[in-house]
């Protein structure tokens, strides 16, 4: 009998009013992308000081942080823990995909440099560029590696510069630093392979009403999904790969 897979996921942010409605939570909305028949998924609120017990991180076979409000170079008492957890997951090589704050949050245990957007806040679809060099054939991409994936984007901080250990496996004329590893285990990436047209475009109203972004900067944000889609399938393959370790490397 093989023996059932176990992920959790370290939820950084509340769920919205949408995405409970619709989905039933952001737990369901990160299962749906990356989990599989026969899995266990269980979920952490982070955000709420809601951990794994340390003896339990063995029992895992993955981990998944999500996005935040909440700046990854922050001080709060559960973002100081949440880098601790990480660094015992890094020590023990467990499997961790890190998404737009979570990207940070590896990149930051690692002793990479982050802060504010140095272009500022990127919201809307982009392509990213594929670091192809740096990407082995047959890897988490699959047997043919792109040169470019659209993605969903959501975020006013960013990596600044990896750490010595990173891989940089994309970036974009926006965002030096689109996606990363570190060794086998950490895989983290800027912007949001679980998102949708329909979350996307929610959060902007959200935080256009709290008067954290202008309403032009809202509506060019909106246009960049009238044509184009993210590639969904193929981040979803490219993380999934990864976090069930069908690859040795990406």
């Amino acid at each position: 009998m093989v023996e059932q897979k176990r992920f959790a996921l370290f939820l950084a942010t509340c769920d919205s009013t949408l995405v409970k409605k619709t989905y039933g939570g952001y737990f369901n909305v990160f299962v749906s992308t990356f989990g599989e028949e026969g899995e266990q998924w269980d979920l952490f609120r982070v955000i709420n000081g809601e951990f794994p017990e340390e003896k339990d991180l063995e029992k895992y076979d993955g981990f998944v942080i999500s996005g935040s409000l909440h700046d990854a170079f922050g001080d709060d008492d559960w973002i100081i823990k949440l880098c601790s957890i990480c660094q015992n997951l890094d020590d023990m090589k467990k499997k961790v995909l890190g998404i737009c704050f979570g990207h940070q949050i590896l990149s930051r245990i690692k002793g990479g440099k982050i802060g504010r957007a140095s272009r500022g806040a990127d919201m809307g679809l982009r392509s990213i560029t594929i670091a192809k060099d740096s990407v082995k054939p047959g890897g988490y991409f699959g047997d043919k590696t792109p040169n470019s994936l659209a993605i969903i984007k959501c975020h006013q901080d960013e990596v600044w510069e990896l750490p010595e250990s990173a891989t940089l496996l994309a970036y974009s004329d926006k965002c030096n630093v689109e996606m990363a590893s570190f060794g086998d285990h950490f895989l983290s990436i800027q912007g949001h392979p679980e998102y949708n047209k329909e979350i996307l475009f929610e959060i902007i109203d959200r935080v256009v009403s709290m008067k954290l972004m202008e309403q032009d900067l809202a509506d060019k944000a909106k246009a960049t999904m009238e044509e184009a889609e993210p590639d969904r399938k193929q981040w979803q393959t490219l993380c999934k790969n990864f976090l069930k370790g069908r690859t040795d490397q990406v």
